[in-house]
């Protein structure tokens, strides 16, 4: 494969000619590296690539299945208006724009009742990242919702108490790790969460290969735990009682490392006496294991020459999500395992961030910094619990939200008590979706906005940078100029942002200038220098890609605009596609700490407090079946599902232990109907050994189905839509508002006669 090839972008009218040029996956946190394959304008293959220095040639199928995204014929790629029967009718771009600035301002004009939710994919464009906050900032809005806080909050907190950002997370040394332990994660389906290392099953054999030890902590035998020395199969939502069974062995055999311990921590003591009242025999029985594994695996973490826990899904989306993340952390570091190699430490993000930029004056917490107006639920990082979002639409009164603009995103399928969701969706107002299908969102939309192909964008992810297990840094160029018809999602959200600020005839160039003066003035203080010296360095690019050489060169690796000879700056990175190493993560305590006291308290008092509500959990009855969601290699949420389509909606089937189908006398292949507390659903039942009894399992993010989609493939595999079980107002995590998906009491019914 020739990979010089790639001289530039393709010219939107060139014809059909071979040429390959490098990407980078955009879909999730192993932002693997890859080759794309082009005749003309078409992606023809993807593949990996085996130069990229963090990824070395691994790929998932999701990014293997990239060109069939790129070529989905159900793919919107002209605004679309909903016209006076319901329908929708292609659109120019200057007509969708003119649809929107006759109706957006009268809810801009009405503080707070225009809300905005972005999801997943938007975290990682450069685009969104950094032109999102204009058109918030626009709209003047504090009902800001996506899915984070269903899946990451409780992780983003605990590390926002502890370490005082919610972004720049402690990572596990995965690489120079001798113990290495999981809860609620499977990296091997996932390709890791929160934690950026392309290729985990390379890096766990080399875990296994150096002597080191795997133990991975979940109700279900997954790829993971195949491959471990360890599976503790635990009940689901009890993953902070073994954290505490382990701590309180740490404590009672004097097993904490107080001399490898940092110097700004405070409540050592406190904490590991708190935890020795929670020995291995009392929580054994509520977590279903036995207590001489507690035993063993608290021995074998604390005597390791370095160790480091790791929590991902399964303990965010649980009823004590923050406690377990916090208790993570806790074991960690009276261990002495954090800011060391091997144990937990803090990437330095090329392009800086919270972590990486000075202060000052001390810091103040982004939590709980305002509230919703129905319930008081907190806020998080700038946004609110989108569990928020239906009732914020459907409750009657002042700052009633009347309006949604919606980016990347499905809330429809995303959220839980989908009932409520689409209900909400009818009932709003104006509807305005930047998004490339018609999906179960976007049907309820008054104007759909299509973002450009992937090929058509630079891509360095910013956001998830802060979770990589190496300091690299990496950045591909679009592969394709913009296509006749097509508009730039920084140029579809700078419109937006316009027509919001009620000057909605200011050019995009205006606009973008107006933003990138506000980076210079940053970027020069970062640097050290004068604004006009950044200004004259920076005036050639336009767009992300000036807003990202700004931000490289200002950062922990930057040239300082010409002052640090050899440093990074975005030329550099064109001119090294495969990336440019700048070695394993190092000690950056406490520098990295944004507490308002610049030190660490183990006990902070938020987290603390739920303590008592946790040792009450203890008591109850353990009868019943516990529903849990699982990952699916083909899936992530559920924008993928065209693109890729399961074969078949056994894909989407309820998973049950032999033991369990036994006694409720169901076979493999019925139709079974799972009912919680607010509703129930249908779907194919699988008999699985790899489920402890008591648990039983299915994927999120289905139910493709109603009137109005424009999913062909998936609306013909629709599968059973997991969310609408779950709760949205009495089923939330306490501290963050979270929901909980995972440990719903569930009953399991055969749904008709025989199979089918």
């Amino acid at each position: 494969m020739n990979l010089g090839d790639l001289h530039g972008p393709v010219p939107s009218g060139a014809g059909p000619v071979a040429r390959t040029g490098h990407r980078i996956c955009p879909l999730c946190e192993s932002t693997c590296g890859l080759i794309f394959e082009l005749e003309g304008r078409a992606v023809t293959r993807v593949a990996p690539n085996p130069e990229d220095l963090m990824s070395a040639g691994h790929s998932c199928a999701k990014g293997l299945g990239l060109a069939r995204l790129e070529g989905d014929p159900d793919r919107i790629r002209v605004p679309l208006l909903r016209a006076g029967d319901g329908s929708f009718r292609e659109a120019t771009w200057t007509e969708a724009f003119e649809e929107i600035g006759k109706r957006l301002p009268e809810f801009v004009a009405d503080p707070g009742s225009c809300a905005l939710y972005h999801g997943n994919p938007a975290a990682h464009h450069l685009d969104s990242t950094f032109y999102l906050g204009e058109l918030i900032g626009a709209l003047g809005t504090r009902n800001v919702f996506s899915p984070a806080s269903v899946d990451t909050w409780p992780k983003n907190v605990a590390h926002l108490l502890l370490y005082g950002s919610g972004l720049g997370m402690s990572l596990p040394d995965i690489d120079r790790t001798d113990y290495l332990l999981v809860l609620g994660s499977n990296p091997l389906v996932s390709n890791g969460s929160t934690i950026t290392a392309p290729g985990m099953d390379r890096r766990l054999r080399a875990l296994r290969e150096r002597g080191g030890t795997l133990v991975v902590v979940d109700p279900v035998r997954t790829r993971t735990a195949e491959v471990a020395d360890t599976h503790v199969a635990i009940r689901p939502g009890t993953d902070a009682l073994f954290l505490l069974g382990l701590l309180a062995v740490v404590a009672t055999e004097d097993l904490a490392r107080p001399e490898r311990v940092p110097r700004v921590v405070d409540g050592f003591d406190e904490v590991l006496a708190l935890a020795a009242e929670y020995s291995p025999e009392i929580v054994a029985p509520v977590c279903g294991v036995d207590p001489d594994l507690i035993r063993a695996v608290a021995r074998g973490f604390a005597t390791a020459p370095s160790a480091v826990a790791h929590s991902r899904m399964g303990t965010c989306m649980q009823e004590f999500g923050t406690l377990a993340n916090w208790l993570v952390e806790v074991l960690t570091i009276v261990t002495g395992n954090v800011d060391r190699p091997g144990g937990a430490m803090f990437t330095l993000p090329p392009a800086g961030g919270p972590n990486t930029w000075p202060v000052s004056k001390p810091p103040r917490l982004t939590f709980d910094r305002w509230r919703s107006r129905v319930r008081g639920l907190p806020e998080a990082l700038g946004e609110l619990p989108a569990v928020c979002l239906a009732e914020e639409i459907l409750t009657p009164g002042p700052g009633r939200v009347r309006a949604l603009i919606t980016l990347a995103g499905n809330p429809a399928r995303s959220l839980p008590n989908s009932a409520a969701v689409e209900q909400a969706l009818r009932e709003v107002e104006f509807m305005v979706s930047v998004d490339c299908y018609l999906n179960e969102t976007t049907r309820y939309a008054d104007v759909i906005l299509p973002p450009p192909p992937l090929a058509t964008r630079g891509h360095h992810d910013v956001t998830l940078a802060h979770f990589q297990v190496r300091n690299v840094a990496r950045y591909t160029p679009p592969l394709l100029e913009l296509g006749a018809g097509e508009l730039a999602e920084w140029e579809i959200l700078l419109r937006l942002a316009a027509i919001a600020r009620g000057v909605p005839d200011l050019s995009t160039e205006r606009l973008d200038d107006e933003v990138a003066a506000v980076a210079v003035r940053r970027a020069a203080k970062l640097a050290g220098c004068e604004p006009e010296r950044v200004e004259r360095a920076t005036r050639d690019r336009r767009g992300p890609a000036r807003l990202l050489d700004l931000r490289l060169r200002s950062g922990p690796y930057g040239d300082r605009f010409g002052e640090v000879e050899g440093g990074l700056t975005l030329a550099l990175l064109e001119a090294n596609p495969n990336g440019i190493d700048y070695g394993p993560m190092r000690p950056r305590l406490p520098e990295v700490l944004r507490t308002p006291n610049g030190r660490i308290d183990l006990m902070p008092e938020l987290i603390v407090a739920d303590l008592p509500r946790l040792r009450a959990s203890m008591s109850r009855g353990h009868d019943g079946l516990l529903l849990i969601n699982r990952r699916q290699r083909r899936g992530m949420n559920s924008w993928l599902h065209n693109a890729l389509p399961q074969p078949d909606e056994g894909q989407c089937a309820l998973l049950m232990s032999p033991a369990d189908a036994a006694e409720s006398n169901l076979v493999d292949g019925d139709r079974v109907t799972i009912t919680s507390r607010i509703a129930a659903v249908r779907t194919e039942l699988r008999i699985d050994r790899t489920l402890r009894p008591g648990v039983v399992s299915m994927p999120h993010g289905w139910g493709h189905d109603g009137p109005g989609l424009g999913t062909g493939r998936s609306a013909a595999v629709p599968g059973a839509n997991y969310n609408v079980l779950i709760d949205d107002e009495q089923d939330l995590e306490a501290v963050t508002a979270s929901p909980i998906f995972y440990g719903v009491p569930v009953t399991v019914t055969r749904a008709s006669e025989g199979r089918d």
